[in-house]
């Protein structure tokens, strides 16, 4: 009988996983609200379960639901892909009583590392460096809040403990504003994640953004695949990502990669796993923040550099299948340059405001070194239940200048009509002279947004 895998997730993310299940010869199963009876996902599947309301609460968030599609589907494994339930360590644990594999870390690793705070103290009992930062904070303890300001030193950012996403940030620059910083992250956190903890942490102002690939195979060590770029930002939300960074000190690009390795085998990490740094140009300095627990959304341009399938090896790891060998550091090697696109159905002109609606036209020209992961095709409708991702595009070239060459025709070869979506600001950010030379920080979408909408 052919392995089926459930696809917990919707989407772009759930067409991506579905192919790579079908490709690995096996049977994939997705799952669907009232909202996406007729999704992409839906259509590609080999066999598809409702679960639902429109809600994520009554759908894609209901673990229960989720486990009963499963049984029904006779699944033996669930890939949860990102966001909903990827990083929810009691739904990896009820997956195990039900029977079930899912498919990423062990739930004791996602409930430590996806605590940023506990995270923090496991990267420096692992030698990682980390910003200097307070413990947790109590929101109604203004003096302690206070001390833990003074002592970090202004700016702050005050995070949430279990956040994720860019929710739950909150740049302080005096100490005026910051019991109230706290208290709003704290409430807003405790919605988010169910989870109050707010801490601060030192904010560098002219940061960029890297992260370093993992993928671990439990006491059998782990390895990188290498890093990414994911400095250009809108309110802590990536836009564009690319791999490898431009124009980094080797030593420091090179400690990123060693100390990512470190914390993922002190944690016995298992699966793919991503660390995320703050990398100070003008110090060379780098400062690890929180590790992600899943798949990312931009795990594409790394499968562009190494020609791997980040999905595969998940699915074959969670399976049981032995890696070590294939799995060997001085086997995995970076070729040339890989940028990808978030394609948001929202409208930049109206401060990014979502703009669901149908898809009357999308028309995805064929480029060497091209690909798109859409979860829309032409006659599809984008709903306002999600997020408002709706298509990646990734380039890759032989040099940076030839991925932005090729992301360039690409964009200029994609016609979506019927609704709203950033694909113009896009277009722009990626003809902006500062990106083209690789000048990148974390304000640079902030700081040249009127020309780039």
């Amino acid at each position: 009988m052919t392995t089926t895998i459930l696809v917990a997730n919707r989407g772009e993310i759930a067409c991506r996983i579905i192919r790579s299940i079908q490709a690995l010869g096996m049977r994939a199963a997705a799952v669907h609200s009232d909202a996406d009876a007729n999704a992409r996902h839906v259509r590609l599947a080999d066999e598809a379960l409702h679960i639902g309301g429109s809600r994520a609460t009554e759908s894609y968030l209901s673990a229960d639901r989720i486990l009963e599609a499963a049984a029904r589907c006779g699944a033996v494994a669930i890939h949860p892909g990102y966001g909903f339930l990827a990083e929810n360590a009691d739904f990896a644990e009820a997956c195990g009583r039900a029977g079930v594999i899912f498919v990423g870390p062990d739930p004791e690793t996602i409930r430590t590392m996806g605590d940023k705070h506990a995270a923090r103290a496991a990267a420096m009992a692992a030698g990682v460096p980390v910003l200097p930062g307070s413990e947790k904070l109590d929101p109604e303890d203004e003096a302690a809040i206070l001390a833990a300001g003074e002592a970090v030193g202004f700016p702050v950012l005050v995070k949430a403990a279990g956040g994720g996403g860019g929710i739950g940030l909150r740049p302080v620059t005096d100490s005026a504003k910051l019991v109230q910083a706290v208290r709003s992250t704290s409430g807003q956190a405790a919605r988010a994640f169910s989870d109050p903890a707010v801490y601060v942490e030192k904010l560098v102002r002219r940061a960029r953004h890297i992260e370093v690939q993992v993928f671990g195979l439990g006491e059998a060590g782990a390895v990188h695949l290498f890093d990414r770029e994911c400095s250009a930002q809108r309110r802590y939300q990536k836009v564009l990502e690319e791999a490898r960074p431009a124009h980094m000190d080797p030593a420091a690009a090179q400690g990123m990669l060693d100390s990512a390795l470190s914390l993922a085998r002190a944690v016995g990490y298992r699966g793919a796993g991503t660390l995320e740094y703050l990398y100070d140009d003008e110090t060379c300095g780098y400062y690890f923040m929180e590790m992600n627990t899943r798949l990312q959304v931009e795990h594409p341009v790394t499968e562009m550099i190494t020609g791997g399938d980040l999905v595969a090896l998940q699915l074959r790891l969670a399976l049981g299948e032995d890696l070590s060998g294939e799995l060997a550091q001085d086997r995995i090697a970076a070729r040339g340059h890989a940028i990808e696109l978030r394609v948001c159905a929202e409208n930049p002109a109206k401060s990014f405001a979502p703009s669901p609606g149908p898809v009357e036209r999308l028309e995805l020209p064929d480029l060497d070194g091209v690909r798109f992961d859409t979860g829309v095709e032409e006659g599809d409708a984008v709903t306002p239940f999600y997020d408002s991702l709706i298509m990646k595009i990734i380039a890759h070239g032989e040099s940076r200048s030839e991925a932005i060459d090729r992301l360039r025709a690409a964009v200029a070869g994609t016609r979506i009509e019927g609704l709203e979506t950033n694909l113009d600001f896009l277009g722009r950010l990626i003809e902006n002279p500062d990106f083209v030379a690789g000048r990148l920080h974390t304000k640079f979408v902030e700081e040249n947004l009127s020309a780039l909408v």
